[in-house]
């Protein structure tokens, strides 16, 4: 579940860094940066933490789910901010939507 928090945590930063309006002008342009758009990525990334809270939760408990969930927001955090966004940055979308699904399937598997 740890790793399915942090492929979670990943997209939900992604997402959350598409809300703003400079990463939506590198990845779309001008002609695709809009404020609807913008509202839609902020609250998929809201919802995207919350889930990967409540996952923490729900597997660790109260007692070490939340600490689990700030290990998450930190590895995958240090994974954008190092790692691709200043290397990489078309491959910050698409690895958005497949980490989650990969993490989701080892999950599955692991259980």
């Amino acid at each position: 579940m740890m790793l399915l928090a942090i492929t979670l945590s990943f997209s939900a930063f992604t997402a959350l860094s598409l809300a703003m309006n400079k990463h939506q002008l590198d990845l779309h342009g001008k002609a695709g940066a809009s404020a609807s758009r913008m509202r839609v990525w902020r609250w998929v990334g809201w919802t995207l933490l919350t889930v990967a809270f409540a996952l923490c939760v729900l597997d660790h408990g109260w007692a070490i789910g939340p600490v689990l969930w700030l290990g998450a927001l930190t590895i995958s955090g240090l994974l954008i901010a190092f790692g691709l966004y200043p290397y990489r940055p078309r491959w910050i979308a698409p690895l958005a939507w497949a980490l989650p699904v990969v993490g989701l399937a080892v999950a599955l598997v692991g259980r």
